[in-house]
């Protein structure tokens, strides 16, 4: 029965441990890093791939008592462009060709580690499906800030296409 206690006990403290983690007081210390600083240790940086630390330059901002967000002017330059981005698929249908998932800066595979903002995630629209991977992915399209989605989506991608893998570093 001690045993048992134990570990009831265990399981309540991994969320009261991350919710300290994540209490709006500044802390000095053991924070954990931001999306787009995370991403940095998991995905190869590419020069001809839009960075995570650029779509991290966004801040939330009050208007009429709603939360907007604010884009920095190099994201805002990026609008209707057509960019890179390699990351993390993160499914939305159980199709088996995937054409419409996130790509996230974190990898979907941690079940005790706390989401990602919306900054650190595209939705994306490919033209062509394909598999599902857990290994990082890079896809090319047109690329949109989305300064009043009703559902939070900040940027997507649509007319999408996957880049070869072979050329992900």
């Amino acid at each position: 029965m001690k045993r048992l206690a134990t570990r009831f006990l265990g399981l309540l403290l991994v969320p009261a441990a991350a919710a300290w983690a994540f209490t709006s007081e500044p802390q000095t210390s053991n924070t954990l890093p931001s999306a787009s600083d995370y991403s940095q240790t998991v995905l190869p940086e590419r020069s001809d791939a839009l960075s995570w630390k650029t779509l991290g330059q966004v801040e939330p901002s009050n208007a009429n008592g709603k939360l907007i967000p604010k884009f920095s002017k190099e994201i805002l330059a990026l609008d209707k462009k057509d960019v890179k981005v390699i990351g993390f698929m993160v499914p939305i249908e159980p199709d088996a060709k995937h054409t419409h998932f996130v790509l996230s800066a974190v990898p979907p595979s941690c079940p005790f580690c706390m989401p990602a903002g919306p900054e650190s995630m595209v939705v994306v629209r490919l033209k062509n499906g394909i598999d599902y991977d857990v290994n990082p992915i890079v896809v090319s399209g047109k690329f949109s800030v989305r300064n009043d989605d009703p559902r939070g989506v900040l940027y997507s991608l649509t007319e999408g296409v996957p880049v070869p893998s072979a050329s992900i570093r």
